[in-house]
């Protein structure tokens, strides 16, 4: 399988970059993004299932799913063979609207 991470949630993982570098630093960022990387690697391969986004469940769709990290929230989409990040937000974040934004844009 694949992991695309889509143009905004590209752009959420350099927005969450800069942040984390300011506010605690490289070595912290490094970790941050590593465990990013590896979790999605871990939904690919299929060992870590995620769960449904309630908030979209509540309408009827439920093919995207998030899983955590310790810092961040990454919701994804499994099309086929291939694994579509669509966001990336940290937990401070106010995910609800995050989500609202990325639906209605599509």
């Amino acid at each position: 399988m694949a992991v695309i991470i889509l143009p905004d949630a590209q752009d959420d993982l350099l927005s969450l970059q800069g942040y984390m570098l300011d506010q605690w630093g490289e070595v912290e960022w490094l970790k941050a993004e590593d465990e990013i990387f590896e979790k999605l690697k871990q939904v690919d391969a299929g060992n870590y299932p995620g769960t449904a986004v309630k908030e979209l469940t509540s309408v009827g769709i439920f093919e995207y799913q998030y899983v955590f990290t310790s810092h961040h929230k990454l919701l994804y989409r499994q099309i086929g063979d291939s694994i579509y990040v669509y966001a990336i937000a940290g937990h401070k974040q106010d995910f609800p609207s995050l989500l609202m934004k990325r639906m209605l844009k599509r």
